[in-house]
């Protein structure tokens, strides 16, 4: 078995930047020569396809209720020679999809298995909020990745979606991005009032992987349709970034056994 690390990327509120987030995310780790899956499970309003500016020929839809292959719908984002990035695109609308039930959840999970095991990292772009979809895949990837801004109520947000799952599916391991901060005391103070409310009524803290300052090149490149990587990669973000995207690996080296014990997604108990 491979040791794939699979990654929720996860907000508690939209608008916070986390579908972005995750695209360049997933442009760093492959150009550092690990092969990656981005994975769009906003299963209801699915935009990594729009972000990139590109129309996949099919979908996850197409996996759950058409039985295509899996390895039919993923869609290469970039040639071989420039290091594996793939994205497997979801579809907009469509509420089978969206809403889930045990026994859908569990097929696709059947389906994916050997399609995910190929890779080195699958980050998941969960929708966001706290709908059971988004409780199901965050509950199942071995690590959850938190983006938020400074804003209270994204603070308050966060807070509520890492209580969820908490309190519903007894996870407690939490990474946590600060997302179009000013400055490092900026985020310094952010983080703290979110570790300080999960110690006081949880009684664990997340774990803070770091920040992205606040850059005008990154709606640019929103507008563009292209990462923010591949576009301006010496911008203030695009480093943040790549620190973020080093100190993942980091963490995937320190679950190198975990990961070879465990399926990529384990099924829910």
């Amino acid at each position: 078995m491979r040791d794939t690390l699979s990654v929720a990327v996860m907000s508690g509120k939209g608008g916070v930047g986390k579908s972005n987030l995750a695209l360049n995310l997933g442009y760093a780790l492959s150009r550092g020569g690990f092969p990656l899956l981005l994975m769009d499970c906003d299963l209801g309003l699915a935009n990594l396809d729009v972000l990139l500016g590109i129309t996949p020929e099919g979908n996850l839809q197409d996996v759950l209720l058409r039985d295509a292959p899996v390895t039919d719908v993923i869609h290469p984002l970039s040639d071989r020679g420039r290091g594996v990035f793939d994205i497997l695109p979801a579809a907009s609308g469509v509420p089978e999809l969206a809403e889930m039930d045990a026994d859908m959840r569990d097929m696709l999970l059947r389906r994916l298995e050997p399609a995910l095991e190929q890779y080195d990292m699958v980050l998941l772009d969960l929708g966001a909020g706290i709908h059971g979809t988004v409780q199901s895949f965050a509950a199942m990837a071995a690590v959850r990745l938190v983006v938020m801004t400074p804003e209270p109520t994204s603070l308050t947000d966060s807070y509520a979606l890492i209580k969820v799952l908490h309190t519903r599916l007894g996870v407690k391991d939490f990474l946590v991005v600060i997302n179009e901060v000013e400055n490092s005391n900026e985020e310094e103070r952010c983080f703290q009032r979110l570790s300080m409310a999960c110690e006081h009524f949880l009684g664990f803290t997340p774990v803070l992987l770091g920040s992205v300052r606040s850059d005008p090149k990154m709606p640019e490149a929103v507008r563009r349709q292209r990462p923010l990587l591949d576009l301006y990669p010496n911008s203030p973000a695009a480093h943040d970034i790549l620190t973020l995207a080093q100190r993942l690996l980091k963490v995937r080296a320190s679950m190198l056994e975990t990961l070879r014990a465990r399926p990529v997604l384990r099924p829910l108990a």
